[in-house]
């Protein structure tokens, strides 16, 4: 068991099965074409870490989100639609393609991706595809 604390983003408790990328996270990539056919499953096949798993409801792990300023509403649509991730975890500082995506679910659509960053590059060393993750409110993440 490891445990992480970062800076909390938007704060909840959970606990769930992670999924993990070591690269940078193209939500217009991988949510575009899930969005029309509400697919939980990543559509990026420039992401080999994630291509063809299922992400929506899931704790995604990974340094930041890539690509353009469409991102984070592409990120926002999909957590209205309920392919989203249950919580975002950033081992790096959150970008602002996706924290725009995340305060914008939370406020207009009341659809909350809990959202943690600065966990620490060993964060992304230690976690792997399927583990059970616990977040508390204070930012505290425990890897099993």
């Amino acid at each position: 068991m490891n445990t992480f604390t970062g800076r909390v983003i938007t704060a909840g408790t959970i606990s769930g099965d992670s999924v993990v990328t070591r690269q940078g996270f193209n939500t217009l990539a991988s949510y575009f074409q899930g969005i029309t056919t509400a697919s939980p499953v990543c559509h990026d096949q420039n992401n080999p870490d994630l291509y063809r798993k299922v992400i929506g409801g899931k704790i995604l792990c990974l340094p930041q989100t890539i690509g353009s300023t469409t991102g984070g509403m592409v990120l926002q649509c999909a957590a209205r639609v309920g392919i989203a991730p249950a919580a975002m975890l950033y081992s790096e500082h959150i970008d602002t393609i996706s924290a725009a995506g995340i305060v914008l679910a939370d406020i207009w659509d009341d659809n909350r991706i809990i959202a943690i960053d600065q966990l620490g590059p060993r964060f992304l060393d230690v976690v792997r595809d399927g583990q059970r993750i616990d977040i508390g409110l204070d930012g505290t993440v425990t890897v099993h």
